[in-house]
């Protein structure tokens, strides 16, 4: 790290990116150990002194819960052990789930499956809009002494030595090509004895620690899928609170992963949506337009058809499983929540994962910190503690799932079957089923043969603005905003391979991108294609920073405060 003497130096203990499940389940047990800690030598039955430490917790959002995007479905096991005086009630969900249910679609009928498959069902969790979760723990780890500041984007990690000893913020107040404002405010140095990141899928200073410190060095790379999402409202009645519905098939091809939902939430609110791997070949594959055609089908159009779009989000999910989870520490930080791959499939649960994550790198943060030894070997309890717990048994037991699914859904439903009756091995001799990142799975536009997304769909991508929305007027439901003045925080670094992309792919950007970040023109001098970019309009999904085929397009944090603003999702 070059020393900066113009930023400002902020100190703390620890040290928690990201104000997500993980994060502040973090910033609640550090908080009560250090409670538990000295009750227990004030009533002298533990030797020694009383310990002061600070927790800080810093959120690149506006507010706590602005960026916090979720199915919606939570197991709440975590949270009870999290809080155990609290009871399920006295949480704040939206219904227990009554009624559970997996369907196949077809392009005009729906069935039932007769049978819950293995790990799916959803007996005893909740609906939940869980950016109203993260309210509610956030005041909680606030008062137990916990410090929470909003609106600043972790922007780069500090070393010394080799070892990290902080974070610094974004600038803000700077114009397009970098230059200070009369409003510039330089950034923040913060340091700390330890460092947890929290910054949910693909983040921004955990994917620099772990390509700089090689912490994924002989693991899978990890996969991800791209998850859309609508709130609607609807007529009193017309989809009760507590339904969950998953479905497979239409309108997703027989080699794509991925399926649809429908939740039902309180007040008459009801959360619809597509969660699609982004191992997909077909360069013209839009998520956001595969939404629109799913809410045309006849079930869907029954709820919808009545009703009026509230909210619309996107989010990009780790879904690797246990072979693609990076070593989640080194000397002075740790890696928590999505941050390190903590998803189970094929329940595409998280949450309560994140939570029992951030609890089990709290609990070795402060027996590292009372040893005033923050080295890698002693954060490497953390691991043994993972080892130990049910998150471990959960993740392992499903280990090889989403790997099956690289080639289409009948031979992943097989390899599945397998794996159910082999303690998660399946068909592989070593256990292990190899993966490849999602990036390299696009195939040259020519070789569709007018067999595209695009083109099989054309008839149907015709946007009423009532039930099907195009993408910007989908924006508008998301609350998102950015400052125009600041420098694009999405990088196009190489000119030459955009347009290698856009002759090979024709520029996939366009239709992965959830928001249209991505434009394609015509140059009306040259005739060339070129890119456009809309970086205000981005719902720092990160998708393009995951599936661009030349790894060409880089997401960075853009000033704290800017993005999504979720309500109700």
């Amino acid at each position: 790290m070059s020393e900066n003497t113009e930023n400002q130096i902020v100190e703390t203990d620890i040290l928690i990116i990201g104000g997500g499940p993980a994060g502040l389940a973090a910033a609640i047990h550090f908080s009560d150990l250090i409670r538990q800690h000295n009750e227990a030598v004030q009533m002298g039955s533990l030797a020694g002194e009383k310990l002061t430490l600070n927790v800080m917790l810093l959120e690149k959002a506006h507010a706590i819960g602005n960026h916090t995007l979720s199915g919606a479905v939570i197991n709440p096991v975590s949270l009870r052990q999290l809080l155990p005086g609290v009871a399920d009630k006295d949480m704040p969900f939206e219904s227990p789930v009554l009624n559970d249910e997996i369907r196949f679609f077809t392009q005009d009928k729906s069935f039932r499956l007769p049978f819950q498959p293995p790990y799916m069902s959803n007996r005893g969790n909740y609906i939940s809009c869980l950016g109203r979760v993260v309210c509610w723990l956030a005041g909680i780890a606030e008062k137990k002494g916990a410090q929470i500041f909003t609106g600043f984007s972790g922007c780069e990690l500090i070393f010394e030595n080799g070892k990290v000893v902080g974070v610094r913020t974004g600038a803000s107040g700077i114009d397009k090509q970098g230059t200070p404002l009369p409003n510039y405010q330089p950034p923040t140095d913060v340091r700390a004895k330890i460092t947890i990141l929290a910054e949910g899928t693909r983040g921004y200073l955990a994917k620099a620690l772990i390509k700089q410190l090689g912490l994924s060095k002989n693991h899978n790379p990890q996969i991800y899928s791209l998850g859309v999402k609508e709130v609607w409202k609807v007529p009193e009645g017309t989809f009760p609170a507590g339904q969950v519905i998953h479905t497979l098939g239409y309108p997703l091809g027989f080699n794509q992963f991925g399926g649809g939902f429908i939740y039902g939430l309180g007040n008459d609110l009801v959360a619809v949506g597509l969660a699609v791997g982004l191992d997909y070949s077909d360069p013209t594959f839009d998520i956001h337009h595969a939404l629109q055609i799913y809410k045309k089908h006849p079930f869907i159009l029954r709820i919808l058809k009545d009703g009026k779009i509230a909210r619309y989000g996107a989010k990009t999910i780790p879904e690797g499983g246990f072979f693609a989870m990076p070593q989640f520490y080194h000397d002075n930080v740790m890696l928590i929540g999505d941050s390190a791959g903590f998803t189970a499939m094929p329940s595409l649960k998280g949450v309560h994962l994140a939570i029992q994550s951030g609890m089990l790198a709290a609990k070795t943060a402060f027996d590292a910190i009372k040893k005033n030894n923050t080295s890698s070997d002693q954060l490497s309890i953390y691991e043994e503690h993972f080892k130990k717990s049910p998150a471990y048994q959960e993740l392992y037991a499903v280990r090889n799932f989403r790997q099956s699914f690289k080639t289409n859904l009948f031979l992943g439903m097989l390899q599945f079957g397998a794996q159910i009756s082999t303690g998660g091995r399946g068909l592989s001799f070593s256990g292990r089923l190899s993966a490849e990142a999602d990036y390299r799975h696009c195939r040259p536009i020519k070789e569709l043969k007018g067999r595209g997304f695009l083109e099989r769909n054309k008839d149907r991508l015709l946007f009423d603005n009532k039930i099907t929305l195009d993408k910007e007027a989908d924006l508008f439901y998301s609350g998102t905003r950015h400052n125009e003045e600041q420098p694009s925080h999405i990088v196009v670094p190489s000119a030459d391979l955009c347009q290698e992309c856009i002759e090979k792919y024709n520029a996939p950007c366009q239709r992965f991108c959830p928001s249209k970040v991505f434009e394609i023109i015509t140059n009306s001098k040259t005739g060339k294609k070129e890119l456009i970019l809309h970086p205000s309009n981005c719902l720092h999904c990160k998708t393009c920073d995951i599936k661009d085929p030349f790894e060409n397009a880089i997401w960075q944090p853009p000033y704290g405060g800017d993005g999504p603003r979720y309500e109700n999702m």
